[in-house]
């Protein structure tokens, strides 16, 4: 049973992941550290490797169909960066987590850190027509934001998540599903980068191959119908999606910061 929820709760995430550009780590994450059913660190690792997997299919597909929205002269920059940051974030992880034998800090720290970006980001949303947007073009400044974004999003664990697409409406004006798109590119060079800087430093938590092979298998499966719906609904549909999608983590995130303290 707790399989099938675990392989459920991947395949919704990556869904709406896929649709509206935040991995679906933001969402899974959350929810398991809610549920309980494993460890935060381990947690953390195998949303990761879902979002991972979801990610390489999404933007594989995408080029392979000639319909990619990816903007290589900021993009590549902003996933180099977010590949450093990768790397780093995963570094801050471990570094707070041993400044304490609890696993419940570093869970708390995490999701008060998750509540802060969905609130922000809902914030922004909401007011988004309202504020001007910038379009930033200068190779070392998008390289730096990659940094910044890869650092939070492998540290939290949620491969990118909300925050991606607020920076990617502000500093470089792209509409929501060009966001999108381009937000599941800086996701793919992150968590590459953080699951090899796992592999190399042999920090991988122990979890059964099981539920890593069906959280794939979710994430993937996401992917493709996320995709698919993607193509059907408009961008006033994937900012109402978002929203949503939002307002329920921040709930989520309230419970999670309650339950660790």
């Amino acid at each position: 049973m707790i399989f099938i929820l675990i392989f459920f709760i991947c395949f919704l995430a990556s869904t709406a992941g896929a649709i509206c550009g935040i991995g679906g780590g933001v969402i899974i994450k959350p929810v398991l550290d809610a549920l309980g059913i494993m460890d935060v660190t381990t947690i953390s690792f195998l949303s990761g490797c879902t979002v991972l997997s979801m990610t390489t299919y999404s933007v594989i597909r995408s080029k392979l169909s000639g319909s990619s929205k990816i903007q290589q002269k900021t993009g590549l920059p902003l996933a180099i960066g977010a590949a450093v940051g990768g790397v780093a974030g995963k570094y801050l992880f471990q570094f707070i987590r041993s400044l304490s034998p609890d696993p419940n800090r570093v869970g708390a720290i995490q999701a008060v850190c998750l509540l802060i970006v969905t609130l922000g980001t809902l914030l922004y949303t909401l007011k988004k027509s309202q504020i001007r947007t910038l379009t930033v073009t200068n190779y070392w400044i998008c390289t730096a934001i990659g940094l910044i974004l890869g650092i939070l999003s492998s540290f939290l664990g949620i491969g990118g998540g909300p925050i991606n697409l607020v920076v990617l409406f502000y500093f470089f004006s792209m509409d929501t599903k060009t966001a999108a798109e381009n937000s599941l590119y800086i996701i793919l060079f992150s968590q590459i980068a953080s699951l090899l800087s796992s592999v190399v430093t042999n920090s991988i938590p122990a979890f059964s191959i099981n539920i890593l092979i069906l959280m794939a298998i979710g994430g993937i499966t996401g992917g493709i119908a996320g995709r698919m719906c993607n193509k059907k609904i408009d961008n006033r549909r994937v900012d109402q999606l978002f929203i949503g999608l939002m307002i329920i983590m921040i709930l989520i995130n309230i419970y999670n910061i309650y339950k660790y303290i």
